[in-house]
């Protein structure tokens, strides 16, 4: 059990950790198009990304793909831009919004299944730091995994949260809202890009 608790909180820590926050701000930028009645859409969205993610994680520790760290750091900004980009368009180019949005959520499925293939491998530099010479790696990959969704969740639940409180509870409408994270979001995200594209340059 003690065990199971130093990987979990690993992975929980990992993900919630305002230090790494490229991964907090992708998951805020999928689940601010959505609302609490949408969460059936939403749901499959963030199963679509873990998914993506858990594939990556496995098959890295177990070290059938390997890709440079700095690829694919510099990669992961690219996933926040592009979602933040669909919501902005969803929001200002949409003349019929809930019909525009609806043929973009087959699109954020794929492209979350994707992404999250990236996050993932990006996940799987510290429990490869961290395994050193375990003999099984299967109790660590699924206990720092488990701590990942948890930290996941929560990110999910705060961001439904605070989103409905500002929009019930201020005069700040949806639409707006949307348009004010995605833009900032892609404004630190294209900052973040950029340092670290030069890192690699």
């Amino acid at each position: 059990m003690n065990d199971f608790w130093i990987w979990f909180s690993t992975g929980l820590q990992h993900i919630l950790d305002v230090n790494g926050y490229d991964h907090i701000l992708y998951i805020v930028s999928l689940c601010i198009l959505f609302s609490f009645n949408e969460w059936k859409n939403l749901l499959i969205l963030v199963t679509a990304f873990t998914i993506g993610h858990s594939l990556t994680l496995a098959i890295s520790i177990l070290d059938v793909l390997t890709i440079k760290q700095t690829y694919i750091e510099t990669l992961i900004p690219l996933t926040i831009l592009t979602t933040c980009l669909i919501n902005i368009i969803v929001w200002r180019l949409g003349s019929d919004q809930q019909n525009f949005k609806g043929k973009t959520y087959r699109l954020n499925y794929i492209l979350a299944l994707v992404f999250g293939f990236i996050h993932g491998m990006g996940f799987s530099y510290l429990l490869k730091s961290m395994l050193g010479k375990e003999e099984s790696i299967v109790f660590p990959l699924l206990s720092f995994n488990l701590g990942l969704e948890i930290g996941q969740l929560i990110i999910v639940a705060c961001t439904l949260i605070i989103s409905l409180f500002l929009v019930r509870f201020t005069k700040i409408k949806k639409p707006g809202l949307v348009l004010f994270i995605s833009t900032t979001v892609f404004g630190i995200s294209f900052l973040l890009f950029v340092q670290r594209l030069n890192i690699i340059i």
